[in-house]
């Protein structure tokens, strides 16, 4: 397993990082997912033989937030 921070943008509220968390975690190869809006960062863990970084950060644009530095 792999862990992965990323920047997210977009996250107001409890739902939000729950849509994040659910949009990864949703995936095969997603171990876990946890987004914190106050940082606007999501922890991820995940097995990179299975999920790829562009995959995720598609996962959370799909989902109506923005990834970046």
């Amino acid at each position: 397993m792999e862990k992965l921070q990323l920047k997210v943008s977009g996250m107001t509220c409890g739902g939000c990082e729950r849509s994040v968390q659910n949009a990864l975690t949703s995936h095969k190869g997603v171990a876990s997912a946890k987004a914190d809006r106050s940082a606007g960062t999501v922890a991820v863990e995940f097995d990179p033989a299975v999920i790829q970084r562009a995959a995720l950060e598609k996962a959370i644009t799909a989902a109506g937030f923005q990834v970046g530095a």
